[in-house]
């Protein structure tokens, strides 16, 4: 697997978020057939996978675990949704 930077083709998206959101960076990938959609506050890093043709792997959360986040499971929140998966941890003062 190979993330693909993919930020300057989703400036609207970026500029929306960080406008109405409490993030300080937003970070736009794509994993294959996956977009990976990071952003970034004082109070969590959070990472949105969305795949509109199938559901998320367990490859490719294990893949943003290690790549992105650089964490394991063990204090990552979980949201499922149809062909979504968003993880979120806190950040450590």
């Amino acid at each position: 697997m190979k993330l693909i930077d993919v930020t300057n083709n989703h400036s609207e998206l970026v500029i929306e978020q960080l406008e109405n959101t409490n993030a300080n960076f937003i970070k736009v990938f794509s994993l294959g057939p996956t977009t990976v959609i990071c952003s970034g506050s004082s109070m969590s890093k959070d990472v949105i996978l969305l795949n509109e043709s199938r559901a998320i792997k367990n490859s490719e959360i294990n893949f943003v675990l290690k790549n992105i986040l650089d964490t394991t499971i063990d204090n990552v929140e979980f949201i499922y949704a149809p062909n979504i998966v968003e993880l979120s941890i806190p950040v450590e003062d």
